[in-house]
């Protein structure tokens, strides 16, 4: 399964490939160029056009080479967990993208003492940990906890 994002990711790969070659062949011509002057005010003219050009190519395929692949692996772990979830996205957009599985269901709703984020009971962040206590009505009341961003337990502090 090749998706949109994935396709557009190869040019990006190839620019790295084309800018890294060129670059070592332009670090190549300087340094043939170089070793054949004897003095360094002949020297100059190839350190300016073919060397450090070259150097600088190099550098700018490597960082295409690395957005590119850390694109195409972000891309495939996407897949991957799409296809683990089995669940089919309702954006019409991108029909193959699976959506997000949501991390925490339960309505009861825990607190760690001392702490300022309203849980749901499921949320990794305090499953099985024994200080995690139900949150008292009182709590709520006050608006004093802030909701986890990863449980998103908004809904259930409603009910």
């Amino acid at each position: 399964m090749r998706t949109a994002r994935l396709r557009t990711v190869h040019p990006v790969l190839w620019a790295g490939w084309a800018a890294l070659a060129a670059g070592a062949v332009l670090c190549v011509l300087g340094w043939y160029g170089v070793s054949g002057e004897r003095f360094a005010e002949r020297q100059l003219p190839y350190l300016a056009s073919c060397t450090v050009p070259g150097a600088a190519l190099i550098v700018a395929g490597a960082v295409l080479l690395t957005h590119g692949r850390v694109t195409v692996a972000a891309t495939r772990v996407e897949e991957l967990y799409g296809l683990l979830v089995g669940v089919e996205a309702a954006d019409a957009e991108e029909p193959g993208r699976a959506a997000l599985a949501p991390v925490a269901v339960s309505g009861e709703l825990r607190m760690v003492p001392e702490g300022t984020l309203l849980h749901r009971a499921d949320c990794p962040l305090v499953a099985g940990k024994a200080e995690a206590v139900p949150v008292d009505g009182r709590l709520l009341a006050d608006g004093d906890l802030e909701p986890c961003p990863i449980c998103e337990p908004g809904e259930a502090a409603e009910d």
